[in-house]
């Protein structure tokens, strides 16, 4: 046995007696795991691994603990996302009265020229459940600039200073792609929709280096405590970027990151000559994001037939899809450049008019793997589950939604449409592939609501507790693969991460309790005792007192 080990050099850690889930079809479970350098070299029983054990190597006891791949979340807006760490807090202000308290106590202690930003306010939890209007907030913000988000972030809400500083006013007209909702008598409520929000976001200074590096350090922290061990970053500023590399040359990067800037500057990455996934193993590029529609709680996804409850109005298709020829040339640009397009379609219209436009792209350049994604892929046509899996779609999408938008979704588009919200179990079956994201700061983080939400569907609310539209729910197994390798597999990594097989990257996360055994409805309470990123102990929940 001593020569054995000899022959070999010694892990830097070993991680024993664990419950090890690995994710890796061909030996799905294990006890034990041996890291060296960034990479896993052993997984098997205690005894097995024990092999790799020397004089330097660091063992953790797992203590019967469930180990996982570590959760490699495909949508976040991480800047956006640390910022909000910081920013006033309205999501879960249940009344327009609280939510006027808390910006104007904000509006106190934020300094004179400041802007109060971020919020996600969420005015389904008020009641009545009325959007917000400058009326409600200018008298506790006589001098400070506001311009907080809808949580979805297709809507904002703008007080009197905002809109007097970006000059908006009842004589501004609707900009394409967007609306600035009105009064009776035509003046502007505060509230902009969709394109609308650009005419204030132009006047709002820009980030400064340090306080974009702050924001990206608070993410970090963050999501090592949740044992988010990669994001995929969509439309990031390139400044986002250089704060990126800044950290990687730092080795203060402790999150792996897959960036997706605007489709509107394809031509940058094209220039250059970049093609998906190029980069290194905490940072790469090479995807671009665009956008078809608005959300469904902005009223502004794009939907073949109108609203229920606004039977004049199907939604807004974006400023990027007005003209049409524009999105096909920026799509077929990209492609011949070999980036990967990730777009953003929401309402049914806007799902199938990407897929024509993907079709379109195929057919024009030929056989290739582009792995086409649709971000949130909410609210699918019948007609379209078929074509999404013959033209190799990925559905990039986030299950916490359903839960939240169950509570009033029906409302919006019935029954009928409703039943294909969401339809994770309906994409499986037709052999579409599923990454599990959360699209941080829209919702939360934390991977644990994620499953949660997808093997339950159980309604914030409390009012569906065995599942909205319970047919859709997924098993937990199913959830882990979409939320690790589905997600390695939507960034072009399947082969470096998303499951623990030897030689692959070292990134795991230990949970407090056994997703798989315990009852469903407590997932949502488990904790993260350990993260590794690349064997790197990037949290440590008894080390931070937790």
């Amino acid at each position: 046995m001593f020569a054995a080990a000899q022959s070999k050099p010694a892990a830097d850690l070993i991680i024993t007696n664990a419950k090890v889930w690995t994710v890796d079809k061909a030996h799905p479970t294990a006890q034990a795991v041996a890291v060296l350098g960034e990479r896993i070299v052993a997984v098997g029983t205690n005894t097995e691994v024990e092999a790799w054990h020397g004089s330097t190597t660091r063992v953790i006891d797992a203590g019967g603990k469930l180990l996982l791949p570590g959760f490699n979340d495909a949508h976040v807006h991480f800047v956006s996302g640390g910022l909000q760490l910081d920013a006033v807090q309205l999501n879960d202000a249940t009344s327009a009265e609280e939510f006027v308290r808390r910006i104007g106590e904000r509006a106190r202690k934020t300094p004179k020229g400041e802007w109060i930003q971020g919020g996600d306010w969420d005015e389904t939890k008020w009641n009545p459940a009325t959007l917000p209007t400058k009326e409600l907030i200018d008298p506790v913000t006589p001098d400070t600039p506001v311009f907080v988000s809808r949580y979805d972030g297709h809507m904002a809400l703008a007080n009197s200073v905002a809109l007097r500083l970006a000059g908006v006013t009842a004589q501004t007209p609707d900009p394409p792609g967007g609306v600035i909702v009105r009064d009776a008598q035509g003046n502007p409520t505060g509230a902009l929709k969709d394109a609308a929000t650009d005419l204030v976001d132009k006047v709002i200074p820009n980030l400064s280096h340090e306080q974009r590096v702050h924001a990206v350090k608070r993410a970090l922290a963050y999501a090592a405590s949740l044992g988010v061990t990669s994001v995929q970053h969509m439309n990031p500023d390139y400044d986002d970027i250089a704060v990126y590399t800044e950290l990687l040359q730092r080795g203060d990067l402790t999150t792996r990151i897959y960036a997706a800037p605007y489709i509107m500057g394809v031509d940058d990455q094209a220039k250059i000559g970049l093609r998906h996934a190029f980069g290194g193993p905490y940072l790469r590029i090479g995807a671009l994001k665009a956008y078809a529609d608005g959300s469904l709680g902005s009223g502004t996804a794009y939907f073949f037939e109108p609203f229920t409850d606004q039977p004049n109005n199907h939604g807004l298709l974006s400023d990027e899809m007005q003209p049409l020829s524009l999105m096909r040339e920026r799509m077929m640009k990209a492609d011949a450049a070999g980036l990967q397009l990730c777009t953003h379609a929401i309402g049914d219209q806007g799902i199938s008019m990407i897929l024509d436009l993907y079709s379109e792209v195929a057919k024009a350049h030929g056989e290739a793997d582009r792995r086409f994604r649709i971000e949130h892929a909410q609210h699918m046509a019948a007609k379209d589950f078929e074509r999404f899996a013959q033209l190799k779609v990925i559905a990039s999408v986030q299950p916490y939604h359903a839960i939240d938008d169950g509570r009033w979704a029906e409302k919006r588009i019935g029954h009928d449409r409703a039943s294909r919200t969401y339809a994770f179990r309906t994409f499986l079956d037709h052999g579409v592939r599923l990454a599990f994201g959360t699209d941080w700061d829209v919702a939360p983080l934390n991977p644990m609501l994620t499953v949660y939400a997808a093997v339950t569907r159980a309604t914030l609310d409390g009012k569906n507790p065995n599942g909205w539209f319970p047919e859709q729910k997924l098993t937990v197994p199913e959830t882990i693969d979409a939320y690790t390798l589905g997600s390695a597999y939507a960034e072009f990594q399947e082969k470096e991460k998303g499951s623990i097989t030897p030689g692959k990257l070292a990134d795991m996360v230990l949970l407090s309790d056994d997703i798989f055994s315990i009852d469903p409805a407590k997932i949502r309470d488990v904790k993260v005792v350990k993260t590794f990123v690349g064997g790197r102990m990037t949290w440590d929940s008894t080390a931070a007192g937790h």
